[in-house]
């Protein structure tokens, strides 16, 4: 099949090679555009260097991209996803990468190590106030750094001659311009995503585990269900 794949240009990565691992090809169509905010970046890494944070977590491979070649330290870091991971991990820091791909699995991740750390998040400019909460609530401190914004491109995605849609984000989702009634199968990322297609009135006929990966495993067996 051919993919259409909502993705920031510099978060791509490896979307190309893990499709045709599932045997699919995949285009990448963004609704969204990255605009970097160096002033937060630079702030974060002076703080980051200085040893202000007990944990560094990086929710996306964007902000991940920009610092890992900035930061000196060796304080604890977690990523949300290998690809987040590999951003960091091919600047030779230490990396953890939390089991699923959810934010809201930091803090139990991290269980009672988090009370009295403060944790410094290098983020896109999109509040996530149950994450803050979390944190609080479990005794940690929070320090958000708004790195970069996300900016609707107004641009009809390219699905011309595609078989799917893939939406990576809820955002990516409620941003997007394009045909929704043309026979291309809606799919969503993870069950955040979902929600956000069901409330606009697009029904994903799959639902991965938050990770292309597994969203390529699910689409692969809703398509054999569908064969048989």
């Amino acid at each position: 099949m051919i993919i259409a794949v909502t993705r920031l240009p510099e978060k791509a990565g490896r979307d190309q090679a893990t499709c045709a691992q599932y045997g699919h090809s995949c285009r990448i169509v963004s609704p969204l555009a990255a605009d970097i905010y160096d002033n937060q970046i630079q702030a974060f890494v002076l703080e980051a260097n200085r040893g202000a944070f007990d944990c560094i977590f990086f929710t996306s491979a964007l902000p991940a991209e920009r610092i890992a070649p900035l930061l000196r330290t060796d304080t604890r870091i977690i990523a949300i996803g290998p690809q987040t991971a590999r951003m960091l991990e091919k600047e030779g820091l230490t990396v953890e990468t939390l089991p699923t791909y959810y934010s809201r699995d930091f803090v139990p991740y991290l269980g009672d190590w988090i009370e009295g750390k403060a944790i410094g998040i290098p983020r896109a400019d999109v509040p996530n106030p149950a994450l803050i909460q979390a944190i609080e609530d479990a005794g940690g401190l929070a320090y958000e750094y708004r790195c970069y914004g996300l900016v609707p491109t107004q641009t009809p995605l390219d699905t011309e001659g595609a078989d799917a849609i893939l939406f990576t984000s809820a955002n990516s989702f409620v941003m997007a311009v394009w045909e929704k009634d043309t026979g291309i199968i809606p799919i969503a990322i993870g069950d955040i995503t979902a929600d956000a297609m069901r409330r606009g009135g697009v029904k994903p006929e799959v639902v991965g585990d938050g990770s292309l990966a597994g969203t390529l495993e699910a689409l692969n067996a809703y398509l054999s269900g569908k064969r048989a």
